[in-house]
């Protein structure tokens, strides 16, 4: 029954990820500029079919008026997006090393300002998933009223077919995305160029079928504070198209080379383009009197009984296209599919940085390692379980997703640049060369605009959207941050406990046997492991490691011949980074060659006091123990390292209760 079980698993695992990858075919996964675009960017172009929106949707709040400001807070965000790009392009230069801005905080400004940036990150990651999906079914949702009806349904079922995608692994997920998005890019400018053109050159009159609508506007003479209330708030909103613009210094290390010009040169079109478009929107957009407002039915005058309210984009291509409706229904075809497929960028910077931040010990290790498709395959799970749970909690209701966002990208976007401000600072200090002075002196100044506008935008954030739900966001960070943290003093306190000197350890002697000792690191538990197996006495010991990264089996191998260790060290590789199949092969090899041996496996093992630190530790002790148990002739013995926090489970489970002795607990006659 469990063969039959593992073969059916595997199968199915195989046909909906493919086979697996070698850990050395990582490099064949790099990615051309082409295909680099709408991996990274895709979220970035996708928001400005939601960012003209938001703004329309907040000036409506003041009357068809307030309208007229559109393409002034369109300028300014465009400013602000030509700013951060030129900003972040220091930053990949500076830091090709895929931390991105967590690299660059924690570096320049220390851990606690790092992990205040990858906290940050990673929420807005999260709620770049739910708020992309949610507004890819309201556009959906538009045409196909099921879709709207079962809005959530359709979310959730989006976000698991994306992540499955991107469980496929990265090259893959890429190719699939470079149509939607480039078409979506060529769509959208073919709409604009159009419409402009048959405007300022043929004269000819657009309106939006909206045009002749009056707005109901909650509140018709705004003054003062108020009124600069509104437009920051309308500005706030119409940032959301930054986002995803920090998600290619995240992911410089899967460009391939030179990955920091090519990260570059991406991050330059993506700015271009994403500049280009969001301007062309709102300004045609006002040009052919669009509107857009919280609810149709009441706040649009003149409507008909029953309106269906279109998105902005779909607006202006029905009012650019009416003669040729095949170009409405590409654009809003393409514009759905790149919403859905924003949230790719998601779930490339997620896995990358979640396994960075594991790599120094703030997540679960189970986050640092790839999976069979070369690909992060536990973060990108995890967040798409996050994202599940914010588009249920909120209904998928974009207007109430989109204020909870942006917080995260711009708390991030000022901590980076204050570091970058002092990386270039601290490297003038020792810098002589004029020409290399000079550029980076123009860099500094570059991070130094960037870091005044970024931290006047997330001020102004803050201000307008947090009563609006921005403080879950901010709460969420926070508990984040305190876990992670938590997590961090954890495997601190561990490696310490692991490096005292050690005591004197028993030794049980057992019966003759062949002794495998697995090994990951050389600590304390590996060597109470070899005192043990050594204490059996045994034909043949030897101590064995399977090789996952080469980088640490070197050093393993490096400290084992500088101790004073004198079991051998038997290297077994692993073209596919897994520890429990060539751990099991080489048993049986062992067993084949001497079949009336008994083959004794030590494995090291953590005692934890606590449920959860036993998700951090112990994981592949107990895949292990679980196959080995299978096998004829092979006898598993845990070596128990007890933590610290094994001592209150000590104190529990001394403790007798009144009546243990009748019930027989305390050793008395039943």
């Amino acid at each position: 029954m469990v063969p039959t079980v593992s073969k059916v698993s595997v199968a199915t695992k195989r046909l909906l990820l493919g086979r697996p990858f070698r850990s050395d075919s990582l490099g064949h996964t790099l990615l051309p500029k082409r295909i680099a675009l709408p991996v990274f960017a895709s979220d970035a172009m996708s928001s400005v079919a939601y960012a003209p929106q938001e703004i329309f949707l907040v000036l409506s709040v003041a009357g068809l008026s307030a309208l007229a400001y559109t393409p002034w807070i369109a300028i300014a965000v465009a400013i602000v997006m030509a700013v951060v790009v030129a900003s972040y392009r220091q930053n990949v230069h500076a830091y090709p090393s895929g931390g991105g801005d967590y690299e660059v905080a924690t570096v320049n400004l220390g851990p606690t300002a790092g992990l205040t940036v990858g906290s940050a990150l990673l929420v807005d990651y999260v709620l770049t998933v739910a708020v992309s999906i949610s507004s890819a079914a309201e556009n959906i949702g538009s045409a196909i009223p099921f879709v709207s009806e079962h809005r959530v349904s359709f979310c959730v079922a989006a976000i698991i077919i994306l992540a499955a995608v991107n469980l496929r692994g990265l090259k893959e997920s890429g190719s699939v995305l470079a149509i939607p998005t480039y078409a979506f890019i060529v769509g959208v400018l073919g709409m604009l160029i159009w419409g402009f053109t048959e405007i300022f050159i043929l004269g000819r009159e657009i309106r939006s079928e909206t045009a002749g609508f009056e707005i109901r506007a909650e509140h018709t003479h705004l003054m003062g504070i108020a009124f600069v209330f509104l437009i920051a708030r309308a500005f706030s909103s119409g940032c959301a198209a930054l986002t995803g613009v920090e998600a290619i210094s995240n992911g410089v290390p899967a460009f391939r080379k030179p990955k920091s010009r090519n990260a570059a040169t991406t991050l330059l079109l993506l700015g271009l383009i994403a500049v280009v478009l969001l301007l062309g929107i709102v300004f045609l957009a006002e040009r052919i009197g669009a509107k857009y407002v919280m609810n149709p039915a009441e706040d649009l005058i003149g409507a008909p009984p029953g309106y269906q309210q279109k998105a902005m984009i779909a607006q202006l291509a029905h009012a650019v296209f009416d003669t040729f409706p095949a170009g409405f229904y590409f654009v809003a075809t393409v514009t759905a599919l790149i919403l859905m497929l924003a949230a790719n960028t998601a779930f490339n910077g997620f896995p990358v940085l979640g396994s960075v931040l594991a790599q120094d010990r703030y997540l679960p290790r189970q986050l640092h390692t790839r999976g069979d498709r070369l690909a992060f395959s536990n973060g990108i799970l995890f967040l798409a379980v996050a994202a599940i749970a914010f588009v249920v909690a909120f209904g998928g209701e974009v207007t109430s997703l989109i204020q909870l966002y942006i917080v995260g990208v711009f708390v991030s976007f000022t901590l980076s640049q204050t570091g970058m401000v002092r990386h270039w600072t601290r490297l003038l200090r020792t810098e002589t060369d004029p020409k290399a002075r000079r550029r980076m002196m123009q860099s500094r100044v570059i991070n130094t605009v960037g870091l005044v506008m970024t931290a006047t935008v997330l001020v102004v954030v803050l201000i307008t959207k947090f009563t609006a739900g921005a403080w879950i966001a901010i709460l969420a960070m926070v508990i984040l941050f305190v876990l992670m943290k938590a997590i961090h003093h954890h495997y601190a306190s561990v490696q310490r406990e692991l490096e005292r000197t050690p005591a004197d350890d028993e030794a049980v002697l057992p019966s003759r046997t062949h002794s495998i000792v697995l090994v990951s690191t050389l600590h304390l538990a590996t060597k109470r492991a070899l005192l043990f197996a050594r204490a059996t006495r045994p034909d043949v010991l030897e101590a064995v490691t399977v090789n996952v990264d080469d980088r640490d089996t070197r050093r393993l191998v490096s400290e084992w011949e500088d101790s004073d260790l004198r079991v051998p060290l038997k290297v077994i590789a692993s073209p596919y980074r897994e520890i429990t199949r060539p751990i099991i092969d080489y048993v049986r090899r062992v067993r084949r060659e001497s079949p009336r041996d008994v083959i004794t496996v030590f494995i090291p093992e953590y005692v934890v006091g606590h449920w959860w630190e036993q998700i951090l530790h112990n994981q592949s002790a107990l895949r292990l123990k679980t196959r080995l148990l299978f096998e004829p002739g092979v006898m598993v013995t845990s070596v128990p390292w007890q933590l610290t926090s094994s001592d209150r489970r000590k104190a529990d489970l001394d403790y007798h209760a009144p009546g243990d002795t009748r019930r027989a607990l305390g050793g008395g006659p039943t």
